[in-house]
């Protein structure tokens, strides 16, 4: 029988039953992780209520924030960063090649080398630490700083052996159990907030105890992933040396990772520092009437944009991470498999969904700021000037949102074919950008700058990936793409007027009730108009999401043809 001959009736229904469920394994899967995602958010949004109850926005928020988004950087970069990326292909290699028992040496190898690395890491920092505190003055708010920083470092090593095993649990197609642990974590640090804090004295005590409550659950985070891989058969093998090339290889490839998933956070961690050491002091630091002319942001503004980051970061975890989490492992199938077809066809449906749920996310947070901010945030310490500002960060972190998320699978792309030098031209190109769209926007736009100048970074970022991961993957179906971008466009633009109408009528009393009536009126009505829309212009990627069973899976492959 001649190969080329084209399939007949038989063939391609059996090929429609297999595309049929794989589709519906993805879309489970991402389900699982998205509604988990989504528990966490929540609380996550609940966590930081009480956080600018207590602190609002000045000088113990802001210390806070940096020194949480140090070892929260690193843990997303050696951890569930870079790390893993580099860790699951070779895993899912070495599972498909050798067996289960060979991959558990590869895990074992893996996991020590990595707790003896993150040891020496945060001891080193711990030393610099102590170091440049007996060298400061004790009064300066950077004494705060470097306390708080020494006391969550440890966070590090048991939050990266934490995502070492969530990324093995990921490539057995486990995806609960580790989209269950920032709920554990968030849990932890609610009950620092809510059953410790109110009962100590002064700020700097009730942070520090809210640190040590991170620190109680990042133990929960490692005890909870690392029983369930047990349950699943593994057994930690004591032979430290077998898998030592494996782990060599996994580590020399990291690197370049590092630079490529590390661009948002990177940019971030440049907002945030600047904020904090081109702030105004206020308060206990303050020592002269008149700031320095490098003093160009009110005290606070490091504060609004993690506030600010924070509500970004939900609906990019609740969905974009989520994605990436679910979607990496597949792609890394296909191509260990050389199944380029299925690699591109995936790759496809992950950017149809990110324009599909990306869109109204960026816009709606625009338009939401303002009440989102005054809801979540505006109690005791946290004032009316406190939301404010922190709305505007919202709005311009907000305008990219989906282009966060188009990043995050794009690169998953590049990786998953084991191109690893694509992403950090575009990195270091997008680091310089940002860079530059700070110095030039903070004179104009002052904290408000810093959040635009991460957003327009990012949108220069996927639009050179786009371009040139068809270089490495082949054609992506950019028809198809285009479809889904003018079908969600337009259901976003009706959607973006009716909150607009909806905010005009609804009244601006500054009581919990009109607070709470502000923002859901709005969101349940767009979330609604929106899914509407979406069915009647045919966004089948959002209606599939949505669906559970094999009758959704058919209908997106059916959507496809």
């Amino acid at each position: 029988m001649d190969d080329s001959a084209p399939p007949g009736p038989v063939q391609e229904n059996q090929a429609q039953v297999v595309a049929s469920d794989h589709t519906r394994g993805l879309f489970a899967g991402l389900r699982t992780v998205s509604l988990l995602t989504l528990l966490s958010r929540v609380l996550g949004m609940v966590r930081d209520i009480g956080m600018a109850t207590l602190f609002g926005n000045g000088p113990i928020m802001d210390s806070f924030s940096v020194a949480f988004k140090l070892p929260n950087l690193t843990r997303r970069l050696l951890g569930e960063g870079a790390l893993s990326t580099a860790f699951l292909p070779t895993y899912i290699r070495e599972l498909e090649q050798n067996g289960r028992e060979a991959s558990w040496k590869l895990v074992t190898a893996v996991l020590f080398w990595l707790m003896v690395f993150s040891v020496l890491l945060v001891g080193s920092a711990e030393v610099i630490l102590v170091l440049l505190s007996w060298r400061g003055n004790p009064e300066s708010e950077a004494q705060l700083l470097y306390w708080l920083t020494g006391l969550l470092l440890p966070y590090l090593i048991l939050v990266c052996l934490a995502a070492q095993i969530n990324a093995t649990l990921h490539a057995l197609n486990h995806f609960s159990v580790p989209a269950l642990l920032p709920t554990i974590l968030n849990l932890s640090w609610m009950a620092g907030i809510w059953l410790v804090a109110p009962f100590l004295p002064d700020a700097p005590a009730k942070i520090t105890a809210i640190c040590i409550a991170i620190l109680l659950g990042g133990v929960v985070q490692l005890v909870l992933p690392f029983w369930k891989l047990c349950q699943m058969g593994y057994r930690p093998h004591m032979d430290w040396g077998v898998g030592l090339g494996q782990v060599q290889s996994i580590a020399q490839s990291m690197a370049p990772i590092v630079v490529g998933l590390s661009i948002t956070q990177l940019n971030t961690l440049i907002d945030s520092c600047l904020a904090w050491g081109l702030a105004r002091p206020e308060g206990i630091y303050a020592t002269g009437a008149i700031p320095a002319v490098w003093q160009i942001f009110e005290s606070g503004t490091a504060s609004a944009l993690y506030f600010g980051q924070r509500m970004y970061q939900f609906p990019l975890g609740v969905f974009g991470v989520a994605l990436g989490t679910v979607l990496y492992p597949q792609l890394s199938r296909h191509a260990e498999r050389n199944d380029h077809h299925l690699l591109r066809r995936d790759l496809l449906l992950g950017l149809q969904l990110v324009i599909g749920v990306g869109l109204p996310a960026s816009l709606g947070l625009v338009l939401m700021a303002q009440p989102l901010s005054s809801l979540l945030f505006q109690y005791g310490d946290f004032d009316q000037f406190d939301a404010l500002q922190t709305a505007e960060m919202i709005r311009f972190y907000g305008i990219g949102v989906f282009a966060f998320m188009a990043v995050l699978i794009l690169n998953r792309g590049f990786y998953a074919i084991g191109d690893t030098r694509t992403p950090v031209r575009i990195g270091v190109l997008v680091v310089i950008c940002n860079l530059l769209l700070n110095l030039a926007l903070i004179w104009w736009l002052k904290g408000r700058g810093l959040a635009l100048a991460t957003s327009m970074a990012a949108m220069i970022q996927t639009g050179l990936c786009l371009w040139l991961i068809r270089e490495k993957v082949g054609q992506i179906d950019y028809a198809k793409l285009f479809n889904t971008s003018w079908r969600a466009s337009l259901a976003t633009a009706v959607m973006s007027t009716i909150i607009l109408i909806e905010l005009q009528i609804l009244p601006t009393v500054d009581l919990f009730r009109y607070r709470l009536l502000r923002v859901l009126v709005p969101v349940i009505t767009a979330v609604v108009i929106y899914l509407q829309l979406a069915k009647i212009l045919g966004l089948h990627e959002i209606m599939t999401l949505l669906r559970s069973g094999r009758k959704a899976s058919v209908e997106s492959t059916d959507g496809e043809k």
